[in-house]
């Protein structure tokens, strides 16, 4: 009677606490989805991700039992702070005018993003008086960074968790518009170079004397 008993009480703690309401979407003992079902003994998520890119649907219905509440993390989307960072990196060769590549990168991440700043202050605010959440800044940036083959621009904003997908993919389309539009600027990938020292110019050997 263990099992039926844990899962009985996870479910008045589901009740009692509301750790997540059906249609938050969660993540717990490595399975995401939307919550559309909650019952004594076990709740029901709409599965996202696993084999999917990206936060959406597989098509699968998966029963969790109660009591992983009380035994797993659970992530919830959700509940107080609605949104969620998400980042864009984009990498771009050394020769790059990568200055430049940040400013295009830059008005896009603003207009795909700053009309949720506002949203998101206000939204803030509300979840700062129930939990100890205080972001300093929430328009959208880009950082930057180097890697092996390139320079590394991440564009950070916020986003509404079931939209992430989609802007994306519009981020994307604008980018590869504009960087198109740019001949100053061209995006990496891995590659291998070799060099010839007589072809660069260089001494090769201990010359004699």
């Amino acid at each position: 009677m263990k099992d039926p008993l844990s899962n009985l009480a996870a479910w008045a703690f589901i009740v009692w606490r509301r750790p997540f309401d059906v249609g938050d979407r969660v993540e717990i003992a490595k399975h995401r989805g939307d919550v559309i079902d909650v019952h004594l003994f076990q709740f029901t998520l709409n599965e996202i991700g696993v084999w999917v890119d990206a936060d959406q649907s597989t098509g699968r219905i998966v029963h969790i039992p109660n009591q992983m509440v009380f035994t797993e993390p659970v992530a919830n989307y959700d509940k107080g702070f609605k949104y969620i960072w998400n980042e864009v990196p984009v990498l771009v060769t050394y020769e790059s005018n990568w200055r430049k590549a940040k400013e295009i990168l830059t008005a896009i991440a603003f207009k795909h993003a700053e009309h949720l700043t506002a949203e998101a202050e206000r939204d803030l605010l509300a979840a700062s008086q129930q939990f100890l959440i205080n972001y300093k800044k929430l328009t959208p940036i880009v950082y930057t960074g180097t890697s092996a083959s390139g320079i590394l621009l991440t564009v950070r904003y916020l986003i509404e968790p079931r939209r992430r997908r989609g802007t994306v993919s519009a981020i994307w389309d604008d980018i590869l518009t504009e960087f198109g539009k740019a001949p100053d600027i061209e995006l990496a990938y891995h590659t291998v170079r070799s060099f010839s020292n007589p072809i660069e110019g260089k001494i090769v050997g201990t010359p004699e004397e």
